[in-house]
């Protein structure tokens, strides 16, 4: 599995997003995953590489978490949660991502 996060600079959700990754690949047993992070610095990179939003998740080159059909953006992505909207996915939804992407 190949797990990449995409993020602008000053992202301020990038930690909790690498974080709640973290714990949903240990819920699993795959900390043998290894997360790349890539950042996004241009229009013209976030329209090249289909960038919707920072932070965001790849998994096998694929977000699983998108939706319709945003434009391409260097602002901040925000996911509906259990709890609301939150600035990254929950633990759940990531293990869920994981295990069907295994």
């Amino acid at each position: 599995m190949k797990i990449t996060i995409q993020f602008i600079d000053g992202c301020p959700h990038l930690e909790l997003a690498e974080r709640r990754l973290r714990q949903a690949l240990a819920d699993i047993g795959r900390e043998d995953v290894q997360i790349t992070q890539q950042r996004i610095d241009s229009p013209e990179d976030a329209q090249r590489l289909d960038f919707r939003g920072s932070p965001t998740f790849l998994v096998n080159g694929r977000d699983p978490f998108a939706g319709g059909e945003a434009p391409a953006s260097l602002g901040c992505l925000v996911y509906q949660t259990e709890e609301g909207i939150q600035g990254a996915p929950s633990v759940p939804q990531l293990r869920h991502v994981l295990r069907s992407s295994s």
